[in-house]
Order: C-alpha cells, then structure tokens, then sequence
C-alpha cells in the first residue's frame, strides 16, 4: 500500500488513491454510519503521503458524505445524502445536459413504485403524516413557495414508507429542482378548476395509501404526474 513507490503510471493522484484506500478500510473492517476512522496520521503512515494528501482525501470524501468530518474529532462513517446526487442533477439541469421534464420522467418511474410500496407497507403514523401534507398543500395553495414545502415533504413521507431507505435517498435528491420546477408549473394552471384538481389528486393519493390501495395509489400517481410532466414542459417554453 506504498504509494509512493507505486510505479506512476499506475500512482495517478495521490490524492485519489488515498480515496479509496480509505473507502476500502470503512468496507474491509465493516463499518457502520457513526464509527469513527483512524486519525490521519494513520492513513499517512500507512500509504506514506503527507498529512494534506489525507486531509484533501478526508474533506473530499466529507463533501461526498463518506465520512463526516467536524473539528476537534476524528472522522466518521457518514450517513447517505440525497442532497449530493441532488445537487449533481442541478448541474446536469444548469448546463443543459438533462432537462427538467428528464428528471420528472425518471421521477414519475421511481414514485409510481414508492405509492405502490407504501400503500402496502406504511404505518398508521406514516399513512397520517402523508394526509397530513396533502392537506397542508390545500391549506395553503394560495402560497406556492410554503406549498412547494409541503409538496417536497408529501413525496418524501411517501417514500419513507416504502421501508427501503434508498428510495427516500432518491426521492429526497429531486427536492432541490422540485423547489424550482413546482412554483413555475403551478403559475401554469391558471384557472381554479386547474389548481383544485392537482391538489385533489395528491388527496386522492394519500387516501389510496391510507386505505392500503396499492392498485389505486399507483393510478393517483400516474395521473398526478402525466399532469405534472405537461406543466413542467409549457413552464419551460
């Protein structure tokens, strides 16, 4: 593990390859989201680089949310983040490598499976928490950033009870373009008709979920989002 006697063609970035030996120590000693890493001198010892090198790789791997790291402390194990994959979508969006409507068309796949899974498997309290938001967002329809807020938490109590932490993951990844995409849709629908319809769909979805209607959850999300994927594209023109 001596990189630097490493032929260097094979070496690359020393930086880089002290990634991933860290990454391979959190996987070969099975650790867990918590536990805490050797210090750096550690890994500079074992991999005989500088301390910045380690300290480059640590503050690369925090940014990834691999470990999570915090003055005064060792570094630790880190929690998933759909905030990092979220933030990667904005910049596909930004630099018009994807579209927004690209987004909603991978989104309407992954949460026609979430209002299935959860209309199985949600708990009281979950099915509660979702009715909870769908009537937030009626409440407060008037007001497109605050609704917005409950619409992003509505799609996120939806996959939360799927039970499979890596659909919240996803799910959680799309609030960033969801803070932008929605308020521009909603400025789409400009007759009451058009509001009270989205707004009764996402009703009719955490009903469906409520009463452990897989079958009819799947179909409130399908017409939610073949509504939606239309908003998205005029908001765009």
């Amino acid at each position: 593990m001596n990189l630097a006697n490493a032929p260097a063609a094979d070496r690359g970035s020393l930086v880089q390859h002290a990634i991933s030996a860290i990454r391979r120590y959190i996987q070969d000693n099975a650790m867990r989201v918590g536990d805490s890493l050797p210090g750096e001198g550690y890994f500079a010892d074992k991999l005989s680089v500088s301390r910045a090198v380690i300290r480059e790789a640590f503050g690369a791997l925090a940014a990834l949310s691999v470990l999570d790291v915090a003055n005064g402390r060792r570094a630790r194990v880190g929690a998933m983040d759909g905030s990092v994959f979220g933030s990667s979508l904005n910049h596909g969006v930004a630099t018009s490598q994807i579209t927004v409507a690209d987004v909603w068309d991978v989104r309407q796949t992954v949460e026609l499976r979430t209002a299935e899974l959860a209309a199985l498997k949600r708990t009281d309290a979950q099915a509660a928490s979702i009715m909870e938001h769908a009537r937030a967002m009626r409440d407060s329809a008037h007001d497109f950033d605050v609704m917005t807020q409950y619409d992003i938490a509505f799609h996120e109590a939806i996959a939360e009870a799927t039970g499979n932490a890596f659909f919240s993951q996803m799910v959680n990844s799309f609030a960033p373009l969801m803070e932008v995409a929605v308020p521009r849709a909603w400025k789409t629908r400009t007759t009451p008709a058009q509001k009270d319809i989205m707004i009764f769909r996402h009703l009719a979805l955490a009903e469906a979920i409520m009463n452990g209607d897989a079958e009819a959850a799947v179909a409130a999300m399908k017409a939610h989002f073949d509504t939606s994927v239309g908003d998205i594209l005029r908001s765009e023109t």
